[in-house]
């Protein structure tokens, strides 16, 4: 018998970094074992698999045990597109709403953890093949705002920093670090009341404007730029479906008590992106102006910066197709449990970069110790990995991206970044 064949799959009630309850999935093989718990965002999508049935984890869990592990015992943990088809086919809904996509993601990341235990070789090469030797640009978010602190920060989601002259991922990750730490000092001065609060994803949380916010982490970057002898470039995550307000057809910031529209909104941006020099924004229209968001990525083109969009696609083969027929985004963010299972997470990438999009691999705000999503990473080949900078779930995963790099060795090289 194969070392591979399934014998055995099991599920429990976890914790994840918020406290909220996650599902556990265990894999159990023949001659090996792969486990993994499924994240959750606090901003999600409308396009999103649903996270789970309506019972919550409970009911997921139970899902499991009745539903999942009769039809999957005695199938090849290897053969990944058999074991996800058979996902799809047990839940039989377009959204997972049956088992929930975290279900399906948690069994199918435990599968392929399993599969790569049972046969000896890391989960990047067992999702890559053996040809894979590029490391991605860690992507860390430094400010928070918006949702992940509770709207008592900027009203903009996320300030990012990606240090685009590092030449290896330690360098990378060390830059990410610094800044985070010289964004804490310099923010100690500039918000008389900054306590040192941090939000969902170990982001400083201070009471400041956008782009006072803004002005300190540039501060911060070019000290570290400094000391190193490298860029380091600062980025967004607007989660602008989070300002947006049909009523009023506009966009809403409460902190700066502003109101934009969809003009003024892409003015705005371009503003932003002019002033800091900015690299990357995210999600900087609401999720279904995939029109605004064509116009912007005409505009921002000439400036070098990358227009990506979450809420927009989530991970889905058929938005992707959408925006790139409109020419929307210039990158693209994956997440696995919007879609559910890798099959359709590897499906999403290939289309992605197909229609000229970057692929960027991505943790959510609720988060588990888990190291697979630097392994998805590099095994699928994105360029940038975005997973925070602090908070023991966040720095797992930036860990095993060293370790996959010390097991690659000589041959490892950093991604080609598409922008100067």
């Amino acid at each position: 018998m194969s070392s591979t064949i399934i014998e055995d799959i099991r599920a429990r009630r976890v914790f994840d970094s918020r406290g909220s309850e996650a599902i556990e999935v265990e894999v159990f093989t023949v001659g090996g074992y792969g486990r993994a718990i499924a994240p959750m965002g606090a901003s999600r999508g409308r396009g999103e698999a649903m996270p789970y049935p309506p019972g919550g984890v409970s009911e997921a869990v139970a899902a499991v045990e009745r539903l999942v592990t009769p039809e999957l015992v005695g199938l090849d943990a290897a053969d990944q597109r058999l074991v996800d088809k058979v996902l799809h086919e047990v839940d039989g809904t377009k959204d997972f709403s049956r088992i929930g996509g975290n279900t399906a993601y948690a069994i199918s990341m435990a599968t392929a953890a399993a599969a790569s235990s049972s046969l000896g070789i890391s989960l990047f090469r067992h999702l890559g093949g053996s040809l894979v030797q590029e490391l991605p640009y860690p992507l860390g978010n430094v400010v928070g705002g918006g949702k992940h602190v509770r709207g008592r920060g900027p009203d903009v989601q996320e300030m990012l920093v990606l240090p685009v002259g590092a030449t290896d991922v330690l360098e990378a990750l060390q830059a990410n670090f610094l800044v985070h730490r010289r964004a804490g000092e310099l923010l100690a001065r500039a918000d008389p009341g900054f306590t040192g609060g941090r939000g969902d994803e170990g982001a400083w949380a201070p009471k400041l404007g956008t782009e006072e916010a803004l002005e300190v982490l540039a501060k911060a970057c070019e000290d570290v730029a400094g000391e190193l002898g490298f860029e380091v470039r600062m980025g967004l995550d607007v989660a602008a479906s989070t300002l947006w307000r049909e009523e009023e057809n506009a966009y809403v910031y409460e902190r700066e008590g502003m109101k934009r529209d969809r003009g003024e909104q892409v003015d705005f941006i371009l503003e932003l992106v002019e002033r800091f020099k900015l690299i990357y924004v995210e999600d900087p229209l609401a999720e279904e102006d995939f029109e605004g968001f064509a116009e912007l990525t005409r505009k921002a083109r000439r400036l070098g910066c990358l227009i990506c969009g979450d809420d927009l696609f989530v991970t889905s083969v058929e938005r992707i197709a959408r925006g790139a027929e409109l020419g929307a985004a210039t990158a693209i963010i994956i997440k696995p449990n919007q879609v559910g299972t890798l099959s359709d997470t590897a499906d999403a990438v290939r289309a992605a970069r197909e229609a000229g999009m970057v692929p960027v691999a991505s943790h959510r705000s609720g988060e588990s110790t888990d190291p697979h999503l630097a392994h998805l990473a590099v095994g699928l080949r994105c360029p940038i990995i975005k997973t925070g900078v602090l908070g023991g779930e966040r720095v797992a995963k930036l860990n095993e991206l060293l370790r996959i790099a010390e097991e690659l060795g000589e041959v490892a090289k950093m991604a080609k970044l598409p922008v100067a």
